[in-house]
């Protein structure tokens, strides 16, 4: 059984990996901001006396990277398995977005996962064994109007998964990337309020999530994803993250970028009937009303 340290375990995909890789016998330290705010874990770990640590670690942050991971390797002497999950998302358009959260955004998606990588990365090299899963989505392979915040940061993500899979791969550490669609987690209760927004973009994206968890794809199912990447010895980089999200990147792939680009510049009418015919939601009914014109 391997060691594994998860970042961002207090709801969703995180969790949900910490459950199914700990009932899989995985020893588990399980990191969250704030412990104390996210007692789901802890409970559900005695509950089911799963063999999972719940540490402290805020990715924002050099010094509580390195105090995880120091006590990690203390108690364990080694780390098999890093899975950067911790992750932020804002809806908005590109002018109506402050800098101060494209900056927040990629610290916490980019930079975080940096942070974590670089202090797990020599005891792995030293060992040559080791893995790496990164979180990222399929708003890594694609950018939609009203998500150019989020999108930018899990395209660095991919970028610098590509480049860290060839340079570590003589060293027989491994590299995935895990590119989810639409899972039901609470990240999608914290998304801002875009009534408001001037574009249109950022409305849209929140249609298209509210009509998709119509149909809610648990987190349960990455989770078990992400516990059998763990057991595969293939050098396979990339998987898409549940149901759909293969056909989604697909699709954009299809589309190209013209074509793609003018699905978003279309009027709220016809981007809903555009988006029924060629995703199968309905969107209509969870689209907000614009901004009244003067």
């Amino acid at each position: 059984m391997k060691t594994i340290l998860i970042t961002g375990t207090s709801t969703g995909i995180g969790l949900a990996a910490a459950v199914s890789l700990g009932r899989a016998g995985h020893d588990v330290f399980a990191t969250m901001r704030n412990p104390s705010r996210s007692p789901e874990l802890r409970t559900l770990a005695e509950r089911e006396h799963l063999p999972i640590t719940i540490l402290p670690l805020d990715v924002d942050d050099d010094t509580s990277v390195a105090a995880a991971v120091r006590t990690t390797l203390g108690e364990r002497g080694h780390i098999d398995v890093l899975v950067n999950n911790a992750g932020i998302g804002l809806l908005g358009s590109v002018e109506e977005t402050s800098l101060d959260v494209f900056r927040a955004t990629m610290e916490t998606n980019y930079f975080g996962a940096i942070r974590c990588i670089k202090a797990v990365l020599p005891g792995m090299r030293e060992r040559r064994s080791g893995r790496i899963i990164n979180i990222s989505s399929v708003a890594g392979k694609f950018s939609a109007a009203g998500h150019g915040s989020y999108s930018a940061s899990k395209f660095a993500l991919e970028g610098l998964s590509d480049a860290l899979a060839a340079e570590v791969r003589p060293f027989n550490i491994r590299v995935n990337v895990v590119e989810p669609g639409v899972i039901h987690t609470p990240i999608f209760d914290k998304l801002n309020d875009v009534k408001a927004q001037i574009y249109p973009g950022a409305r849209r994206m929140s249609a298209i999530f509210a009509a998709a968890l119509e149909h809610p794809v648990p987190a349960s199912v990455l989770g078990d994803q992400i516990r059998d990447i763990v057991g595969d010895d293939s050098w396979t980089v990339r998987y898409p993250g549940g149901p759909g999200a293969g056909d989604l990147i697909q699709l954009r792939a299809a589309l190209g970028d013209e074509q793609f680009v003018a699905w978003g510049a279309l009027d709220d009418e016809a981007w809903c009937d555009y988006t029924h015919k060629t995703l199968g939601l309905d969107v209509r009914a969870h689209l907000a009303p614009g901004p009244a014109l003067a």
